[in-house]
């Protein structure tokens, strides 16, 4: 993935662009730690390999990691990182915005 850029919105939206990633952050945002099938639930309906492409590229970009607990059935959570938690207040503004705003936008059919 290419991130050189001068503008901070466009890097930022390279980092959370896609249809998932925001997703994604949100759901960790939200609840913490969660499992693989619990972060599927909460962004449906993303497959099986892109939740796991996408979280694999979060994880590489040290926004989120994850633990793998070593019992039968596999266990893995994943969780914020430090990194990932400095995107706190951008995600509660976007959610914010969109709660203020979604009317606006989606009713002027």
């Amino acid at each position: 993935m290419q991130f050189a850029t001068k503008c901070p919105v466009a890097f930022t939206s390279r980092i959370l662009g896609g249809k998932w990633k925001a997703r994604i952050v949100w759901a960790l945002v939200r609840t913490e730690p969660l499992r693989f099938s619990e972060v599927r639930r909460a962004c449906p309906p993303v497959s099986d390999r892109i939740l796991t492409k996408e979280l694999r590229e979060l994880e590489a970009l040290g926004l989120i990691s994850r633990r793998e607990y070593p019992v039968i059935p596999p266990k893995t959570e994943y969780r914020l990182t430090a990194l990932g938690n400095t995107l706190r207040p951008v995600m509660a503004s976007m959610a914010d915005w969109g709660l203020e705003h979604r009317s606006k936008i989606t009713d002027t059919e």
